[in-house]
């Protein structure tokens, strides 16, 4: 028999709506939301050479370490941007839900994946207003399919979400609060991949 857990977790990426999680989160995962595959993979080639990237070192377990992916953040309201493409992306996003949000999307941070040793520990989004009040963060993937994993805090059963080339993930709710996410190291060869995260103001 297949496992439950594994079966809830497909139906989670096969259909674009949502999915209520426990203490008020929830999360809508859209799967081939950039539907034009060739499109998207010129997005990803061309992000992959225009975004600044920059390789950062933090304080991590009473030592200081690289950190395990290259990263960019953008001001999409506040500065030129290094892609137009950012700036459609948003521009759709808050078509879909700047309204129930109450508030635009008005930031891009970018992660670049380089192969499976990239990876983000469990962690919530939870730099600003996020700390205290409910929001939403949008992520659009380019290049190769990761896991997404997240977990209640505290304990529970987890879920582990394939996140592949032009899909969304949308965390809202009390999600950056009550759940923590992932990006697991993998052992399984596997090429770069982009995370494009966009927030609302005052929200990382």
């Amino acid at each position: 028999m297949r496992d439950l857990s594994v079966a809830v977790q497909d139906s989670l990426f096969d259909h674009a709506e949502r999915r209520q999680l426990s203490g008020g989160a929830w999360i809508d995962v859209r799967a081939g939301w950039l539907d034009d595959a060739e499109q998207a993979r010129t997005l990803f080639d061309e992000l992959l050479e225009a975004i600044p990237w920059r390789a950062e070192r933090r304080r991590m377990y009473e030592r200081v370490l690289d950190v395990p992916r290259l990263l960019s953040f953008h001001d999409l309201t506040r500065e030129t941007v290094p892609h137009q493409g950012l700036k459609q992306l948003r521009r759709r996003l808050n078509d879909i839900y700047a309204g129930e949000l109450g508030e635009p999307f008005t930031s891009a941070g970018l992660c670049l994946y380089r192969d499976g040793n990239d990876s983000v520990a469990w962690h919530g989004d939870t730099i600003g207003r996020s700390s205290t009040e409910d929001t939403m963060v949008a992520i659009v993937s380019l290049g190769a399919s990761r896991t997404f994993a997240l977990r209640p805090r505290g304990g529970g059963q987890s879920l582990r979400i394939q996140h592949g080339h032009g899909d969304l993930l949308v965390m809202g709710g009390s999600c950056q609060r009550t759940w923590e996410h992932a990006i697991p190291k993998t052992s399984k060869p596997t090429g770069p991949r982009i995370s494009i995260q966009f927030r609302p103001r005052d929200v990382r």
